[in-house]
């Protein structure tokens, strides 16, 4: 997607002397996504700043909420330490936060994800708690799975999604939405997002730009957005019993429709579209029955 601004370190460091005169350092292109640019400041900081217009009430949203959910999650997450407000220079909000350190667990592969298994089942547990009734809106994340029916129509007429997965979309849109109150949701659950620290455990998670309040299925997509068929029962495991089989399923359907966004993103990078085809392909198999010899 086309920036609605280009952000590079001259721009950087002009907001910064502007607003936050007394953070210096080196400044280093970390991360240039479909919303945000990520730079490095010095060696304990981070500088964020949309990119797009659709991407600066998602930053606020960050703003806002991350200070109040952090002290109560068991792995880090980028709260903001400082805030950047509109200039003539550059027209949105942004922030500073923490430099997290850790390898972005897409980069690697999938098999050592079972590492942190069950740390992560442990993290969106935590997160998974009832939102209040200001928490953001989100039309494509946390809503019922039949919301997305349309979207992915279009994305099975592009020839790039297998079409032997649409009985199964049909199938899962089916199963039975979430009763319960609103909770937190990431929004986000891909391998993108995800640090891992060098012993393989579970750094931090990222980008909380698409935080909402619905359905916890949204992030549970992570069982097949990020691992493979071991680490994926490692995981379930680990979220208990408060994860119904309907939920699951619903899980199932969510990491259809973000894998299935991801392939067909033609601005994506080959990183994602390599995620989009990782969690097709989970997806896929775990509808498949299975030998005798598993």
């Amino acid at each position: 997607m086309d920036a609605d601004i280009v952000v590079d370190a001259a721009l950087v460091r002009h907001v910064l002397r502007h607003q936050h005169p007394d953070l210096d350092g080196p400044l280093t292109l970390a991360a240039s996504g479909w919303d945000n640019a990520i730079f490095r400041l010095g060696s304990s900081l981070a500088v964020r700043l949309p990119r797009r217009s659709v991407a600066a009430s998602l930053v606020r949203n960050e703003q806002r909420w991350l200070p109040l959910l952090a002290p109560s999650l068991p792995v880090p997450v980028p709260v903001p330490v400082r805030i950047g407000v509109p200039m003539e220079a550059y027209p949105y909000h942004w922030s500073i936060t923490p430099w997290l350190d850790g390898t972005v667990v897409a980069a690697g592969p999938v098999g050592p994800r079972a590492a942190f298994a069950e740390q992560l089942a442990g993290f969106l547990n935590a997160l998974h708690v009832p939102a209040p009734a200001q928490a953001p809106a989100n039309p494509v994340r946390g809503v019922a799975l039949s919301a997305r029916s349309a979207a992915m129509a279009e994305r099975f007429a592009t020839g790039r999604v297998p079409l032997s997965l649409r009985p199964l979309w049909d199938e899962l849109v089916a199963v039975p939405g979430w009763a319960g109150p609103p909770v937190w949701v990431h929004g986000d659950p891909h391998p993108g997002n995800l640090l891992a620290a060098p012993d393989g455990s579970l750094a931090a998670v990222l980008d909380f730009g698409d935080l909402t309040a619905g359905d916890p299925a949204t992030d549970l997509a992570a069982a097949w957005l990020v691992f493979d068929a071991p680490a994926r029962a490692l995981f379930r495991a680990a979220l208990g019993s408060r994860v119904d089989e309907d939920t699951w399923q619903r899980a199932r359907g969510w990491a259809l429709n973000i894998g299935a966004a991801l392939v067909v993103d033609a601005t994506g990078t080959p990183q994602m579209a390599a995620v989009g085809a990782h969690a097709l392909a989970q997806v896929l198999e775990s509808a498949l029955p299975r030998s005798d010899n598993g």
